[in-house]
């Protein structure tokens, strides 16, 4: 009797001492969808926060990561949304999330998933050649047109040169490259005159002295080139950030969404992601719950449909 007491009491402080997910959600593990090649930044990114998931005993399960790359990254969007109720498939989202449905190029549209959480913001830094003699807006606006590289058209790069390009009244050039890299070797060429790079892709290039920082494109300056003002502070109105944020598909149960919104909270916070993402890709740190994450979607969708206005006329 003493015995069967003693497991009953035992099965009772065990019942107490796990928190309600774990006899409910997840019963087995979740797969996380990337829309990129391994390698890549989505992959980088999605590899990390499972890495923190896992090794952190966030979730009881394990969190698999899964490449599915093409289509711009509508293979992966149209994956994720056709599982529609699927509380074990998450996915994560770059800017092609947002561009793909409006030029027609993917049938899932932004309001077929579920938002979950960004948990970082990767933000644009405007530079010149170091001995181009632009060193400012009033520099730019100066010149009867300017020629700025890009990776493809319909990219936040271009967005940002034609934002620039209106609001200085000055003609802006796109020059098309295949890649970053290439982008940055023409602007040392002096080929073009400015770059809107990812600031871990130029970063290294300030710090050598061979580019000149004008301005960023994230909401405060950057910790990493204090010295460098916002757009903002210059009177301008571009600010844009390439937000780092996960979705599930559309009708998942509200525990899954709570659970994921929570678990990501904790991955934000950790001292892994800011070691391993947010310090070493001069990232911004920032965390957008379930709720608010929903509410800014409308906004950023419009932002790229109204671009995608201007270059269509």
């Amino acid at each position: 009797m003493k015995t069967f007491k003693l497991a009953a009491a035992l099965a009772v402080t065990a019942l107490f001492a796990y928190p309600s997910w774990a006899q409910e959600y997840p019963e087995r593990d979740v797969t996380l969808i990337v829309q990129s090649s391994p390698g890549g930044g989505s992959d980088i990114i999605a590899r990390t926060i499972a890495g923190i998931v896992n090794d952190e005993k966030l979730s009881p399960t394990q969190l698999l990561v899964e490449n599915k790359p093409g289509g711009g990254g509508a293979i992966a969007y149209n994956y994720v949304a056709q599982r529609k109720g699927d509380p074990y498939v998450l996915g994560t989202i770059a800017t092609s999330f947002f561009v793909a449905p409006l030029m027609g190029q993917s049938p899932a549209k932004v309001e077929d998933f579920q938002p979950i959480a960004v948990i970082a913001g990767d933000p644009f830094v405007l530079v010149s050649e170091a001995n181009s003699g632009i060193s400012t807006l009033d520099d730019i606006k100066a010149q009867e047109f300017v020629r700025i590289g890009n990776t493809g058209p319909v990219t936040d790069p271009a967005l940002l040169a034609q934002t620039l390009g209106s609001e200085l009244g000055v003609e802006v050039r796109p020059v098309p490259f295949n890649g970053d890299g290439e982008v940055t070797t023409a602007l040392l060429g002096k080929h073009i005159e400015l770059q809107f790079g990812n600031a871990s892709e130029v970063m290294s290039q300030i710090k050598a002295g061979r580019v000149k920082p004008i301005a960023v494109t994230s909401p405060e300056r950057l910790k990493s080139l204090p010295d460098v003002p916002t757009f903002k502070e210059l009177g301008s109105d571009i600010e844009l950030m390439l937000y780092r944020g996960i979705v599930m598909p559309k009708d998942v149960p509200e525990e899954a969404v709570r659970f994921w919104s929570e678990a990501m909270k904790k991955v934000a916070e950790s001292e892994t992601w800011k070691e391993q993402y947010v310090e070493r890709n001069d990232s911004v740190p920032l965390y957008w719950d379930a709720e608010e994450f929903g509410r800014r979607i409308p906004e950023i969708s419009k932002l790229y449909a109204d671009y995608l206005k201007t270059i269509a006329n």
